[in-house]
């Protein structure tokens, strides 16, 4: 009798130790795959609901965030790789015609290679930029959204004066925490892609900041042609423009709405985007209210 039980003990412990470890062995060997490069790969642990299943199920969207960010990184990557090589590709086209006709005149050729040189300079400057950002690899200091506001309506005046559209202004002193150049260029940003993409005449922008009991908020709206839904979902995606968007000068490199997703994230706020019922587009940067200052 005591053999039996001995016996039975055993088998039974080892069954029960068994189906007790299976669902750690299932996540050792998707944390091993994850290890080797598959991203793919989901345990999707089934069975009632315990510390092993939230085990799993906290892998699998961990896992899910990853594959997600990698495939974004590639794309990237790639975008940037074509963007990047554009300028160079015409770079070299000029200069082979040059070389071509020695006798061609070298004013236009040196106007051209000065504008395609500034063009790959401002997309290099906006790659930096927004690998600055992503790393959060500043100081943080009192600002207030409004004064940034003002400051960026006054760089870009001329500009929306030479496109005819009316920059309107309103709001309250909206005191937040983070880097004021990034905010700045946050603001810019913002603004000028408002005044590119607008009506052709008689366009309006509407600036305005706004405080909350746990958020300030800023508001660009413009006038413009209506946007689908899906569209706009996309816009904020590095290398992304609009069908119909690109209007002449001034049309940026295509990371302009990704700097301000990535700077508003970098301090900790949400970046929202809708399209205007009439046209155009209404953004709008959440961050976190900051104390008054008090300038002691």
């Amino acid at each position: 009798m005591l053999a039996f039980l001995l016996v039975f003990g055993l088998v039974g412990g080892w069954i029960l130790a068994g189906r007790m470890l299976a669902p750690l062995t299932r996540i050792t060997d998707a944390t091993r795959m994850a290890a080797n490069g598959s991203l793919s790969h989901r345990i999707r642990l089934p069975g009632r609901r315990d510390e092993f299943r939230e085990l799993a199920d906290a892998f699998d969207t961990m896992l899910a965030r990853l594959e997600a960010h990698v495939a974004e990184q590639q794309r990237f990557a790639a975008n940037a790789s074509h963007e990047l090589r554009t300028p160079l590709a015409i770079t070299q086209t000029l200069l082979d015609v040059a070389r071509s006709d020695p006798n061609r005149d070298s004013g236009a050729l040196d106007e051209r290679l000065r504008a395609v040189n500034a063009r790959a300079l401002d997309l290099t400057e906006a790659l930096l930029l927004l690998s600055r950002t992503d790393q959060r690899s500043f100081t943080r200091e009192h600002v207030d959204l409004s004064l940034i506001a003002e400051e960026a309506t006054e760089t870009l005046l001329p500009l929306a004066e030479k496109r005819g559209v009316t920059i309107e202004t309103s709001g309250d002193i909206t005191p937040t925490a983070g880097s004021y150049a990034l905010l700045l260029q946050m603001t810019t940003n913002l603004l000028h892609n408002a005044i590119v993409h607008n009506l052709p005449e008689h366009g309006t922008v509407q600036l305005s900041t706004a405080i909350g009991p746990e958020s300030v908020m800023l508001t660009v709206e413009n006038t413009g042609d209506k946007l689908a839904p899906q569209l706009v979902s996309t816009l904020t995606e590095p290398f992304q423009r609009g069908a119909g968007r690109m209007r002449g000068d001034h049309a940026g490199v295509g990371l302009g709405l990704a700097i301000v997703k990535s700077i508003t994230q970098a301090h900790d706020g949400t970046l929202t985007l809708a399209p205007r019922a009439a046209g155009g587009l209404c953004v709008t940067a959440e961050l976190p209210v900051a104390a008054p200052h008090t300038g002691r």
